[in-house]
């Protein structure tokens, strides 16, 4: 349940279009739903714009479905993260055939309204190859809450010159997601050349001194480039929510 689910049920209403127990029937499970291994926050979408994500590693297939199942009845859209590929395999057949999986992200999307138009532009880089899983997180998560969304992947520090060829297309975004790990160079390095803000990301990507990405991390967190915002290790997800606030403002 969004706002504008909210809207549209009201007016129904008020124009006699849908009678009070219709209504009260799509609202009765407001704010939370209880499936009793999880209580799901109809409401959240109302409160801070962004409907409720699933965190799909850990859960039994069963369990996911039937979360999709209760978002899905509500009329927000479902968002579905850390989702491999062999628990898909279980759950294809029961999922709705509009549902999109992409494999490298590890992400399910079943949007409520396909056709809605894409706001503002958040543009998305990763240092390297490595690091596209956690860019595509982000990207497609900022794609299913309804940002436009610009791709600019393989511009690390080891090959500078690949960023500055960029740098035009950068530059018209409204937010920049920065995705690094190894050293965690390239936000700074980005920070420093742009006016937009930057959230950076570190991920786990890197050889035995790179700590599972604990390296990145701090290399982020001690950058000199002023107007960067860091999120936790391999979170496309955190980075892209803030990012769509940001971009929501800009774009209001």
């Amino acid at each position: 349940m969004n706002r504008e689910s909210l809207e549209k049920i009201l007016a129904q209403v008020h124009a006699n279009k849908m009678s009070p127990e219709t209504a009260l029937s799509k609202l009765e499970n407001l704010p939370y739903e209880d499936l009793s291994f999880a209580r799901i926050d109809h409401h959240r979408a109302l409160r801070g714009s962004l409907p409720e994500a699933i965190f799909c590693e850990n859960k039994t297939p069963d369990q996911i479905l039937a979360i999709v199942e209760s978002i899905r009845q509500s009329g927000a859209t479902v968002l579905g993260t850390r989702l491999s590929e062999e628990t898909y395999s279980f759950i294809e057949e029961k999922l709705p055939k509009e549902t999109k999986y992409d494999k490298i992200s590890r992400t399910l999307v079943l949007k409520e309204d396909q056709k809605k138009e894409l706001v503002g532009n958040i543009a998305i880089l990763s240092a390297g190859t490595s690091d596209i899983p956690v860019a595509e997180e982000a990207a497609i998560t900022a794609e299913t809450f309804g940002n436009k969304v610009e791709r600019i992947f393989d511009v690390g520090v080891a090959g500078v010159h690949r960023l500055f060829d960029q740098l035009d297309k950068i530059k018209e975004s409204k937010v920049i997601i920065v995705i690094a790990g190894m050293d965690g160079a390239l936000p700074s390095v980005v920070g420093g050349l742009v006016a937009q803000p930057v959230i950076a990301v570190p991920t786990s990507v890197g050889y035995g001194a790179c700590f599972n990405g604990l390296a990145p991390l701090l290399a982020m967190l001690n950058s000199c480039a002023p107007g960067i915002a860091i999120v936790n290790i391999d979170n496309g997800f955190g980075a892209a929510c803030m990012a769509h606030k940001i971009n929501a403002l800009s774009s209001a």
